[in-house]
């Protein structure tokens, strides 16, 4: 099986609510995730994520703390997803890849359909918030 590896962000604003976006393409479009990409093989995984979220949301982001590592079994491939805290440092969000976005608070993250990888620590990030 394909091995993806990706990092993740999951972007806070000052009153601790996390932004969460719709995928816009593929073959997991409409599913909700954490904002990311895959890591390139020169790049450590604090780099990727900083490049990834320029390309995606047009904003510099502060990588925080590390959250989890999550491993999946997706029907065509494994996910091995690196999820960071990070803040948003500046610019504005643009959605250049993503049909929608939302800030949600911790008693709203299960508001959205998540996809199967994201939806597994969001108990978690719930527990750090």
């Amino acid at each position: 099986m394909k091995l993806v590896k990706v990092v993740a962000a999951i972007i806070k604003d000052n009153e601790n609510k996390i932004f969460a976006t719709q995928r816009g393409y593929g073959e997991l479009k409409g599913g909700w995730e954490f904002p990311g990409g895959k890591v390139e093989d020169h790049e450590t995984l604090q780099q990727a994520l900083k490049r990834e979220i320029k390309e995606e949301l047009d904003v510099e982001i502060e990588v925080e703390d590390f959250v989890t590592n999550i491993e999946y079994d997706y029907p065509t491939f494994h996910l091995s997803m690196d999820c960071f805290f990070a803040r948003i440092k500046a610019g504005e969000l643009k959605l250049k890849e993503h049909s929608n976005a939302a800030w949600l608070a911790s008693d709203e993250l299960d508001s959205v359909d998540w996809l199967p990888a994201d939806l597994t620590i969001i108990n978690l990030i719930k527990e750090k918030l």
